[in-house]
């Protein structure tokens, strides 16, 4: 079958389709995003403002048309942190669903975490053992963890490279002290995950999953994407130190002339690189493996795996993995 998923982050708006069946591996068909960075549409009452909400009912019903036009049986569609955590995202949810016909579901930031360690984990196969996650949105931090399908530990904190930089940078690039501050307060607020996880263990494979990581990956040597995605491709602690360095004192419009670096994510490098090191720090993690699957193939695969048996639509099955309790 032909699905189309479509991922409201707090960035983009990204369109996947694929062909796939269960048992099968998902094959990217097209891909197209729309950039709307919808989390800086956020007013100061905390409320997705109208232009915002405007250019999502448009973004979404340009993502529907395409998906029918590329022959998708199915659209699924979700949104994460920015929709996520504005004060009228119901209003929102109702005024797209009205004016595209599309039930654009909110996921909590634990069932990214779920879903993104389910697509990790089906990636590797069982020989990777025991699991490490790792995934920097522009919102928030995921954190996975656990040797089958379902991860003993998932967590999310809001720590994405988007919030870091709205929050904690005021120059571009950032100043000496905001790095330095910036650096310390991470490390403040990722010491209870430190505990979470060591509770469960050494894990005996560590990923990195998404797009921050990948950038990273690439500007620290990492094979570029035209290499494909069975290549490995690896964040060292050292490496990424050492770009740090490098890429904190570029402006935004310089970073965004670096290989690997779009121009709509690139003002936002520099917190996430701080993110990635702060995590690794709090962790002991020397060097993350870049997986290319992520929250989006993770959502395909869910449902796959329902389409023999339960018969459940897309939208049916986001809305109600979305409901669970955390287990």
């Amino acid at each position: 079958m032909r699905l189309g998923v479509l991922d409201v982050g707090s960035n983009t708006v990204h369109l996947l389709v694929v062909d796939a069946h269960r048992g099968a591996h998902p094959t990217p068909m097209h891909s197209e995003k729309s950039v709307l960075r919808l989390a800086e549409q956020i007013t100061p009452g905390g409320e997705l403002s109208k232009a915002g909400a405007d250019e999502l009912v448009t973004a979404v019903e340009s993502a529907k048309d395409a998906a029918a036009r590329l022959g998708c049986e199915e659209l699924m569609a979700f949104a994460t942190s920015a929709v996520r955590e504005a004060k009228n995202s119901a209003k929102v949810l109702a005024r797209v669903a009205d004016k595209t016909g599309v039930d654009l579901q909110v996921l909590s930031g634990v069932d990214e975490a779920r879903l993104t360690f389910l697509a990790v984990r089906r990636w590797y196969g069982w020989s990777a053992g025991q699991l490490l996650v790792l995934d920097i949105g522009g919102g928030s931090l995921e954190i996975a963890m656990g040797r089958d399908e379902e991860p003993v530990l998932a967590e999310s904190l809001p720590l994405g490279a988007g919030r870091t930089t709205r929050t904690r940078f005021r120059h571009d690039p950032p100043t000496r002290s905001e790095l330095v501050a910036t650096s310390a307060w991470l490390d403040d607020q990722l010491t209870e995950l430190a505990r979470k996880v060591t509770k469960w263990g050494e894990p005996d494979r560590v990923v990195a999953t998404s797009k921050t990581f990948r950038s990273l990956a690439r500007l620290t040597g990492a094979a570029p994407s035209a290499a494909g995605p069975r290549v490995r491709r690896t964040l060292t602690d050292t490496a990424l130190r050492q770009l740090l360095a490098f890429i904190s004192r570029m402006p935004s419009a310089d970073l965004a002339q670096l290989e690997g670096v779009s121009s709509s994510r690139s003002h936002q490098l520099v917190a996430g690189a701080l993110v990635a090191q702060a995590t690794m720090r709090a962790l002991g993690l020397p060097e993350l493996e870049i997986c290319p699957w992520a929250l989006r193939e993770g959502v395909i695969l869910r449902r796959l795996d329902h389409s023999n048996g339960a018969d459940e639509t897309g939208a049916a099955l986001v809305a109600r993995f979305g409901a669970q309790e955390d287990r």
